[in-house]
């Protein structure tokens, strides 16, 4: 009976130890990958900011910086996925991305009035005929844009006060109060003086 119970015993250890012997090459194989996967993902994070500043050079800094940590959210999460592959958690890899796209449905349902002032406030910062020293009715208030933000924007209003409204409050109906009339020269017409 005690050779049946060292045998059952000798059996778990030697299961044991071809286990972690199998694993090892696979933990090693994950560490590989993630130290390149750093490097590589820097790489990317800096090309994505040059190619921000190239490609958006007057827009806010905020707003770079939002599209820049939105690829870097999905960078890192796709790195965290393959690294589970590579060690041969392919379920629970699966279960993680299963689970994020519920998590990212229900964030973006509960944050959905804040989603809609930031894509207000993309839509603000890119508009050429709106912008900081503009007079402007949008809704209720009359005044000078002070600041365009992503989710805000600050208003001089006529009485000295400084109106906060949100982006896509704003961006639904706005008038530009104080659009200098253009003049058209054609036919080598001098405009009007």
């Amino acid at each position: 009976m005690l050779s049946l119970q060292f045998g059952v015993v000798q059996e778990g250890i030697n299961r044991f130890v071809d286990g972690i012997a199998g694993a090892i090459p696979r933990v090693l194989s994950g560490i590989v990958f993630l130290l390149i996967a750093a490097v590589l993902a820097k790489v990317v994070m800096a090309i994505v900011e040059v190619a921000l500043r190239r490609a958006l050079p007057k827009e806010s800094d905020v707003y770079r910086q939002f599209v820049s940590t939105i690829v870097a959210a999905f960078l890192w999460f796709g790195i965290g996925l393959s690294f589970l592959s590579i060690v041969g958690l392919e379920q629970i890899a699966a279960s993680m991305g299963t689970a994020a796209g519920f998590l990212a449905l229900g964030v973006s349902y509960s944050l959905s009035s804040m989603i809609a002032d930031a894509v207000a406030g993309v839509y603000l910062l890119r508009d050429p005929d709106f912008m900081p020293g503009d007079r402007v009715k949008a809704g209720d208030v009359t005044g000078t844009v002070r600041a365009i933000e992503l989710r805000k924007t600050r208003f001089d209003d006529e009485n000295g006060d400084t109106v906060v409204r949100s982006n896509a409050e704003i961006e639904k109906k706005w008038t530009r109060l104080d659009q200098k009339p253009e003049t058209a020269a054609s036919d080598g017409d001098e405009p009007p003086v």
